[in-house]
């Protein structure tokens, strides 16, 4: 019975360090992770710089399975190219080994201060940002506690014969020592908690050098599983194939130099536990070196092996809305944002062709104007259900704005769609039935009309992807310019009226309505950016006077 509650109690402290890495991983996100999207889609466009960030985001989130997962996503979706997708996991890789050389060192010291102090922090505080900093120090807090009760729950189990025949068995055979290995990573989803667990394993003598540096290879090769497990599509299998690879090419070459490496590395450290670490780190330092100069060659291998799948015949199906993405705020929202656009396109070519379908009476074109309503619609529908099931409780103040900003971003690019699918192209068809000709002073100022929409919408794209304040506010002072457009075309409409006697204007003053509509949804994607910067009270102020 001793030896179940000493295994029952080495599991319940794996996963007291699994768990603190979770709160360090979703507090930094719910904290900074638009910061960190914003960096990843600004400043990693050389190498270099991608590294270096890799190391850096690895050693905040405290785990490169984290870092793997949002940079798979980000480069599935665009927002991360290949090549530095790839130099980012390679700084991943080296920046868990920095984690793991810290973490080996006795600090358990300090947890209870990093624990009263994020605690501390994370009841007082009313900021998000730093409720989510009070997290991370009691995450990490955790994390030591828990390496600490590990060695000291491992110490009985020195001499345990069972365990000692299973691990003197896996130093015989180190390729089935590195497979069984990488299946415990990934059921950790963490190489630090899997390294640490050798290093206190091989402090406890229950395994040599060699054995631990083959379950060492175990834990890198494992560490890649999860994110390529959870990539549904192609494109989003390549980056993490890519750090399969590297990592299994490194595995094949240093299995068979193991007992040799175990003597290289011991005038760094002399026990089995600090050789295994040491190992550890080399081992990343030597793939990036290796591999960081071909990460060109080598995405365009992987787009080779995984080509991009065929387009779906149907617009109306979300391409962008990964599931597995839900868990990280910025990598979801970031999504949402890309499947957003996509209407927005759609919207763009249901506008272009406005003049001629009312200037020329083009019906194939008012039918084709019709048929991307649905699809608009079901697009919209994705979108808000995904949104959804985000929930509001993984968002940080920041990512729950953003979420508000596609919501409403959606809405009226979906009320665009339907007030020219619905009305415009019903009051086209209607013309046409009636035989109804507009004059060249018509057709005129409409298209005038016609482009301040067009290049609003420009505008208003713009707002939503950059949150430009200056954009925003040219959109807003452009309502009273279309407005007067409006009125002065439909004044010298009225007139010709008068002059030839008919009574056929109704249609196309319902289109200069309609088309005031569309622009009054494009102006309201400004309202929620300039409220923020306090800036709408003013022009609402300013529109009255």
């Amino acid at each position: 019975m001793k030896g179940t509650f000493a295994l029952l109690d080495i599991a319940g402290y794996v996963a007291l360090l699994l768990w603190g890495t979770h709160m360090v991983t979703s507090g930094v996100l719910r904290g900074y992770g638009s910061a960190l999207r914003r960096w990843l889609g600004r400043y990693l466009a050389h190498r270099p710089a991608a590294f270096a960030f890799g190391i850096c985001l690895t050693a905040v989130l405290q785990s490169s399975t984290a870092t793997g997962l949002m940079a798979s996503s980000f480069a599935a979706s665009g927002f991360l190219g290949l090549a530095p997708g790839l130099a980012v996991m390679l700084g991943a890789n080296v920046g868990t080994t920095l984690i793991v050389q810290v973490m080996s060192f006795d600090i358990s010291i300090i947890a209870p201060v990093l624990v009263l102090l994020g605690f501390s922090i994370h009841r007082r505080s009313d900021d998000a940002r730093y409720e989510n900093l009070g997290r991370v120090a009691i995450g990490l807090g955790l994390m030591l506690l828990a390496l600490h009760l590990l060695v000291v729950a491992l110490a009985p189990v020195e001499n345990a014969q069972a365990l000692r025949a299973v691990l003197q068995a896996l130093e015989s055979e180190p390729v089935l020592a590195v497979l069984c290995s990488a299946l415990l990573t990934w059921l950790f989803h963490s190489s630090v908690a899997m390294v640490l667990l050798v290093g206190s394993l091989a402090t406890a003598g229950v395994i040599d050098a060699p054995g631990a540096l083959a379950l060492v290879l175990g834990a890198n090769l494992g560490s890649t599983l999860p994110a390529l497990i959870e990539a549904h599509t192609p494109v989003a299998r390549r980056l993490p194939l890519g750090n399969l690879l590297v990592r299994l090419v490194g595995c094949v070459v240093c299995l068979p130099l193991l007992p040799f490496m175990a003597h290289w590395l011991a005038p760094l450290g002399d026990t089995p536990a600090r050789i295994a670490v040491n190992f550890h780190t080399a081992f990343n330092l030597g793939l990036a070196v290796v591999f960081l100069l071909p990460v060109e060659r080598m995405a365009r291998f992987l787009v080779r092996l995984l080509p991009d799948p065929p387009r779906p015949d149907d617009p109306g199906v979300p391409q962008y809305l990964d599931e597995s993405a839900l868990d990280a705020a910025n990598v979801a929202l970031a999504n949402a944002a890309r499947e957003s656009m996509r209407m927005a396109d759609m919207v763009e070519g249901m506008l272009k062709g406005l003049v001629e379908v009312f200037g020329k009476d083009d019906r194939v074109r008012a039918a084709a104007i019709s048929r991307v309503d649905p699809w608009l619609d079901r697009l919209g529908m994705a979108i808000r259900e995904y949104l959804a099931e985000l929930g509001n409780e993984a968002l940080n103040e920041e990512d729950g704005e953003r979420s508000q900003e596609i919501l409403a971003f959606v809405i009226n690019i979906e009320h665009i769609g339907d007030i020219t699918a619905n009305n415009l192209m019903e009051f086209a068809a209607k013309k046409a039935e009636r035989g109804q000709d507009f004059s060249a002073d018509d057709i005129q100022d409409l298209a005038a009309m016609h482009a301040l929409v067009m290049e609003s919408l420009r505008l208003g794209l713009t707002v939503f992807l950059r949150g430009d304040l200056r954009a925003a506010q040219q959109l807003v002072a452009r309502k009273e310019t279309l407005w007067r457009l409006e009125n002065e075309a439909s004044e010298r409409h009225i007139r010709g009226i008068r002059e030839r006697r008919d009574g056929s204007g109704d249609v196309y003053l319902r289109i200069l309505r309609d088309l005031k509509r569309i622009h009054s949804h494009l102006a309201a994607l400004a309202y929620l950016p300039l409220e923020r910067a306090g800036l709408l009270q003013d022009r609402l102020r300013a529109e009255r006077a």
